[in-house]
């Protein structure tokens, strides 16, 4: 890069809210001293950050949020299914116990809020990594620097632009390299069985929760006694489901729940066969609900729209190819997973499936219409190589609208990126990474007592 650079960039470092914001000089001669800049600090961002930092790579971490893990934070109630064993990356785990990190025990199963509190923000206030990361640092637009998308004359050798709302101030921000670890988190999608948002459902936001809420913590009341619809088949649903179970000892719940299945039993998974225990037990729990008559299933049911009326709400759709409306909603629950946000990567040539929204390599590994379990096949930097040079979508958002992947995934897919960007070709094509099997996708075995776990929510990373 012939001209010099100086970029201030202004924002909260590190992982708390009283984090003074602190300006960073960057004066940039050549373009082999721009950092390699990493977008969202979940897990799978902050284990880019430490396989950067191992290598002796400059970087940035840019986190919209006000703190790391702010995501997940939004779902801090949620135990996941895996245990930590499977939550922690090597080369972080590596920098922590550098530094005397007492580790959680392999086995235990987090829930959202401990996974930040014991491992990302520890992770986050590494010496090695806490001068890199900003906060409250939202990318709105990523380019090349003086070329939109249509031009292609020596883009490859021209930087990265990234456009950074921070603290109401935008700034420019040049880069060799860019990992995009955003997630989905944020892009639900609507109850409509076309996939489209409808005016209908858009003015009724105040009633319907996207996601899990605390039902047995702040949002207890809201739920108490009301007859409650819940719409999705995947282990966030699950998860609702059997939250809302608890509060029913009196049986002054009514529970719905409507899936586009065509047997609610393909929504219980592999159950005893998963080799990941508490994945497989929310199956077989939800098997046994469903069996003792608890909850009242629709299925196949296909939503057309949803209406309010008087107090409640209507939800109307076909029902086994059938018109059918469900009356009398209280609260509506939405879990029918989410979707990629590629709007401020408008001006990046990218190579995505028509279909899942994924990477397009990885479609053929992932999409739900041909695969009906979980477990994937490692990959890693070819597999997720974009058109874009030095380009790459990691983590959760790789997998666009599937709701299979697993944060040692993500950990597998950054290792390997950061290999071959630092020139560790033959690392960078090897696969380290054992994924536990999901068994298969559906059985009739016997219910166990497990205390509640959760998948497709933790991959908002």
């Amino acid at each position: 890069m012939k001209e010099q650079v100086n970029r201030k960039v202004d924002g909260g470092n590190c992982c708390s809210t009283n984090t003074v914001p602190v300006q960073i000089d960057f004066s940039v001669k050549e373009e082999s001293r721009l950092p390699v800049v990493v977008v969202g600090a979940g897990p799978v961002g902050l284990a880019a950050a430490a396989h950067l930092a191992k290598s002796g790579e400059k970087f940035l971490v840019l986190e919209s949020g006000k703190s790391v893990g702010s995501n997940i934070l939004q779902w801090g109630h949620v135990r996941l299914f895996s245990p930590w064993q499977y939550n922690v990356d090597k080369v972080a785990r590596e920098l922590l116990e550098k530094h005397g990190w007492d580790a959680p025990s392999p086995d235990e199963l987090p829930t959202g809020k401990e996974l930040v509190e014991h491992y990302l923000e520890k992770v986050a206030n590494l010496p090695e990594i806490q001068p890199s990361i900003h906060l409250n640092s939202k990318v709105l637009s990523i380019s090349k620097k003086g070329l939109d998308k249509m031009k292609s004359v020596n883009r490859e050798n021209v930087p990265f632009i990234l456009y950074v709302d921070q603290n109401g101030v935008t700034e420019r921000i040049e880069a060799k390299a860019v990992i995009d670890a955003t997630g989905t988190w944020g892009q639900p999608n609507p109850v409509n069985a076309d996939g489209v948002w409808t005016r209908e459902e858009l003015s009724l936001q105040s009633h319907i929760h996207y996601g899990i809420p605390d039902i047995n913590g702040k949002d207890r009341e809201k739920y108490l006694g009301k007859r409650v619809a819940v719409i999705g088949g995947g282990h966030s649903a699950i998860n609702t489901i059997l939250e809302l179970s608890q509060l029913n000892a009196d049986n002054s719940n009514e529970i719905v729940w409507i899936l586009r299945k065509n047997k609610v039993e393909e929504a219980y998974g592999g159950q005893e066969k998963d080799e990941l225990e508490a994945r497989g037990e929310l199956g077989v729990r939800i098997h046994q609900l469903v069996d003792s008559g608890k909850v009242k299933v629709y299925t196949p049911y296909r939503v057309q729209t949803v209406l309010k009326e008087a107090n409640s709400l209507k939800i109307i759709g076909e029902f086994k190819g059938e018109s059918l409306s469900i009356d009398g909603v209280d609260k509506l629950i939405v879990n029918t997973g989410s979707r990629p946000d590629f709007t401020f990567l408008n001006e990046v040539r990218l190579r995505i499936d028509s279909a899942t929204e994924s990477i397009e390599a990885l479609a053929p590994l992932i999409d739900p219409n041909l695969h009906s379990c979980g477990t994937v096949r490692a990959h890693g930097e070819r597999e997720l190589r974009q058109p874009e040079k030095d380009f790459y979508i990691a983590g959760m958002k790789s997998y666009g609208r599937a709701p299979t992947f697993l944060m040692a995934t993500g950990y597998e897919q950054v290792r390997s990126i950061v290999a071959y960007l630092t020139g560790d070709y033959e690392s960078a094509k090897r696969v380290e990474l054992d994924l536990p099997e999901t068994g298969v996708c559906s059985a009739n075995l016997t219910p166990i007592k497990q205390e509640q776990s959760c998948c497709d929510t933790t991959s908002n990373f």
